[in-house]
């Protein structure tokens, strides 16, 4: 079928007859009735077909709650159906001819280019944001697949479009409870360390001296209590201890006293009396304070890191960096362990390793920022926080 190119002057009877034929033409086009259209352009007339699309086929595809495109190997939409047309806001007749460039913005016309000129056999995802004709925004999702093509203008590539809206809005609610859960954890850490160190630790303390006192009261001839005793005071004073770094690794009292680098120092020197390993922290000096909730993200980020090294890395070096310029502040913490495969989170024992991980990029996103995580088997981890301040 052949579309009707513009003439330079019509009488009204033509121009009617000719106005009816393509309308008709664009009926037949969306009721499946075609499979061929000739399209007249600056280089001649030009044959697209659409094969394959049977009726039965567009009913199919007219009635889904998804946007549905063929492409040419150049972005020429040759078909749309109605409800990629409703995400767009345009009529269906001017968007089927057009690129799908028009719908896109610049940043992501560059990110889909290379994929629709090598989608690969299995296809291509990516997230875009649809302009619309009424000037507003749709965030979607492009499922890209490549299509057996015949011939120079037949489709080449398929779409499916997915509104992401509802997934955002859940996404979003999904990240406003998952902070709240944070805030309640870490207030409920402030209370449970400020007991421990109120009143556990005060009477760990009090036993102690009272053990003591006891110790050096019994008379020398009684040697076997005198030891035992002396015993007992070492144990209360171990439990003390224990006690108390259970208390500060709570809440520690250095984040709210000194700030970030004197928590960062402190957390580091004790990871490496722990464990053995070599512990490097390379930190500049902060003009002022960080916001409380950057230090505390920044410290939890760390401690869950570090574990993650003592548990798993099997590293003999580990550094710690904290830099701020240009109004971000970032956090590199980097081993010589023996690495993952970031794409597939080593899950460790009941998955908690995947969760640290997830908690980790979960406390970044919660104060605006993003974490980064670099690993290669035998080759070390680096994980990376950038945090724009307010």
């Amino acid at each position: 079928m052949k579309l009707p190119g513009p003439a330079p002057s019509l009488n009204l009877a033509e121009f009617r007859g000719r106005l009816a034929d393509a309308e008709e033409t664009l009926r037949a086009i969306r009721s499946g009735e075609v499979d061929s259209v000739v399209v007249a352009g600056e280089q001649g007339p030009q044959v697209f077909t659409l094969e394959g699309a049977g009726q039965a086929y567009r009913v199919l595809i007219e009635s889904m709650n998804e946007g549905a495109l063929t492409l040419t190997a150049d972005r020429l939409i040759l078909y749309a159906n109605q409800c990629f047309a409703r995400m767009v806001k345009y009529p269906l007749e001017q968007v089927i001819g057009s690129s799908i460039s028009r719908f896109l913005s610049i940043g992501d016309r560059a990110t889909l280019c290379p994929l629709l000129k090598r989608p690969g056999k299995s296809g291509s995802k990516i997230q875009v944001l649809l302009n619309a004709g009424d000037g507003s925004h749709l965030p979607v999702q492009i499922s890209i697949r490549p299509l057996e093509g015949s011939g120079l203008n037949s489709a080449t590539i398929g779409m499916v479009v997915t509104d992401m809206t509802e997934a955002r809005r859940t996404e979003e609610l999904l990240r406003a409870l998952s902070n709240r859960l944070v805030q309640a954890q870490e207030a409920e850490r402030g209370r449970v360390a400020l007991e421990l160190h109120d009143n556990i630790t005060q009477l760990l303390c009090g036993l102690l001296v009272r053990s003591q006192m006891l110790a050096d009261n019994l008379p020398a001839r009684n040697a076997p209590a005198k030891h035992e005793a002396m015993k007992l005071s070492e144990m209360l004073g171990e439990t003390a201890a224990e006690v108390e770094r259970i208390s500060r690794n709570l809440r520690p009292g250095v984040l709210d006293q000194l700030g970030l680098v004197a928590v960062l120092r402190d957390a580091g020197t004790k990871f490496a009396e722990r464990t053995g390993v070599f512990l490097k922290l390379a930190s500049v000096q902060l003009p002022a304070r960080l916001p409380a909730d950057i230090e505390l993200s920044l410290y939890r980020i760390l401690q869950e890191a570090l574990k993650n090294v003592e548990k798993h890395a099997r590293a003999s070096h580990v550094t710690v960096s904290l830099t701020k310029s240009d109004g971000i502040v970032q956090l590199i913490i980097k081993d010589d362990g023996t690495g993952f495969d970031p794409d597939h989170h080593p899950t460790g024992q009941n998955g908690k390793g995947a969760l640290g991980l997830l908690g980790m990029r979960e406390r970044a996103t919660y104060v605006g920022g993003t974490l980064k995580i670099k690993s290669t088997r035998r080759a070390g981890t680096e994980i990376a926080i950038c945090i724009p301040l307010r």
